[in-house]
């Protein structure tokens, strides 16, 4: 049942890890989720039905590339995002914030905002924390994230702690130009690199806004799991337990369970579709790497026991030749593969912490990756990049 308003409740709780629902108008988002990213009004490779058939309940759509192609006051003439791309459940906007930093050839940041040259045509705007409300306002997102300053790491105290104080001020005026949107939620972001006082005060200073949700940003940028799993440890004590908590932008599968245990609700990550697109996927077994030779001969479906066609009904051999020969089918089933694979991922945590089982599960999950490791069949499901796209700046970048 969905709800007219935006609420969160968590109904079980397995240590620090929590099974719960966000509940909106366009309907009930089960947490821990993850989110296909959906970029340019569209999850690459992929049909919405699709999507939604293997069990996402929200997609996450990109406030600076939808500003710039087709543009959010063009957007909202033909009804909106959900209209547009044939999506009427949930969508969570980021707030372009992360693509101006990246992918922006010239940008100038100051108190006012972000001054940047379009990647597509070197065109200038100007990203107030005022206008990325007003554009994901205009698209129709539901969750709509503030504006912040997100910095690569590692870098130094005095870097951090002053896009963190930026952040901070920009979520209160974004918090003003959101005012009351029944139904629809603003997030704010917790920044401060990896120093655990900034952190913390980020984490403080947002909750005083009492905002609907909170994201943990800046992390999953080249930074080694471990400092991203001890921010992750930093912030949550200092977030309200009753809201929706969104670590933006992770990840492999492993940062993935690792969050779910200590505490993280929502996730959105290009890897699964950007892995599909060049020929790797992610399985119970661990990552393959479809472009390898080994593969030419297996008969083997990705995945016998998964439910989704991509997994159960091709061979690996079929696949590698898709793969080598750079036919669309090819990306279309790997992204769909993976997409199943990152959402049965989800549901298996949920259904682990709902029973009060999710060490044990953890366990489980784990010792399948490490069996195909053992065996040679597979490679580490937790080496890839999980911003491998968004950090090249290209003429077309591919986000998603």
């Amino acid at each position: 049942m969905t709800s007219d308003t935006f609420t969160f409740t968590v109904n079980r709780t397995d240590g620090a890890a929590r099974t719960g629902e966000i509940r909106m108008p366009r309907g009930v988002i089960r947490t821990p989720a993850f989110m296909p990213v959906g970029t340019a009004a569209t999850v690459k490779a992929m049909y919405p039905d699709q999507v939604k058939a293997l069990g996402a309940d929200v997609v996450l759509g990109n406030t600076y590339h939808l500003m710039l192609r087709p543009g959010a006051e063009r957007m909202a003439r033909l009804g909106g995002l959900h209209q547009f791309m044939n999506w009427p459940y949930p969508i969570l906007t980021d707030s372009g914030g992360f693509q101006v930093m990246s992918l922006s050839a010239l940008r100038k940041i100051d108190e006012q905002g972000v001054t940047f040259q379009s990647h597509i045509d070197g065109s200038t705007h100007h990203m107030s924390p005022e206008r990325s409300i007003e554009i994901q306002g205009l698209l129709g997102s539901d969750i709509q994230m503030q504006l912040d300053e997100c910095v690569k790491l590692p870098c130094t105290d005095e870097v951090a702690e002053k896009a963190m104080r930026l952040s901070l001020r920009w979520a209160e005026r974004c918090r003003v130009a959101f005012g009351e949107q029944p139904g629809k939620a603003m997030f704010g972001i917790v920044q401060g690199g990896a120093v655990e006082r900034l952190r913390i005060e980020s984490a403080r200073e947002l909750v005083d806004l009492d905002l609907k949700g909170y994201a943990i940003g800046g992390l999953a940028v080249g930074e080694p799991q471990e400092v991203m799993l001890r921010m992750i440890e930093t912030v949550e004590p200092h977030l309200p337990s009753a809201k929706p908590r969104y670590l933006m932008g992770v990840g492999t599968p492993d940062d993935i369970v690792e969050a779910v245990r200590r505490g993280v609700d929502m996730f959105d990550c290009v890897m699964p579709t950007r892995a599909g697109r060049h020929g790797q996927v992610f399985t119970r077994y661990g990552r393959l790497n479809l472009r390898n030779a080994k593969h030419a001969q297996d008969t083997r479906p990705l995945d016998a026991e998964s439910k989704c066609a991509a997994s159960n009904s091709y061979s690996r051999a079929y696949l590698h030749h898709l793969v080598r020969s750079n036919e669309i089918l090819g990306m279309m089933l790997l992204t769909w593969h993976n997409l199943a694979y990152y959402q049965e991922l989800m549901a298996g945590l949920r259904k682990a912490i709902a029973e009060g089982r999710l060490e044990d599960h953890v366990a489980e999950v784990k010792a399948g990756w490490a069996r195909g490791e053992r065996d040679g069949a597979s490679e580490p499901v937790g080496q890839m990049d999980s911003h491998m796209d968004n950090a090249a700046p290209a003429a077309e970048p591919d986000l998603a």
